[in-house]
């Protein structure tokens, strides 16, 4: 009996500071990791492309 494994794990990011003031590009990667309002907290799988997003606005956010 094997028990289902997944390649990734998950990574919680949360909203700390507003998009307002920031590039276009970097509002719709916030928009794109499924955050809307300070605070609003995302759990999402951990690959590389997310990883990118979060480095890309690691000032915006913190993981949890």
């Amino acid at each position: 009996m094997t028990t289902p494994q997944t390649p990734h794990g998950t990574v919680k990011v949360q909203l700390v500071r507003s998009p307002i003031g920031c590039k276009e590009s970097h509002r719709a990667t916030v928009r794109g990791l499924g955050l809307r309002k300070i605070g609003s907290v995302s759990e999402l799988e951990d690959t590389a492309a997310v990883r990118g997003m979060i480095n890309k606005i690691s000032y915006l956010v913190k993981l949890l």
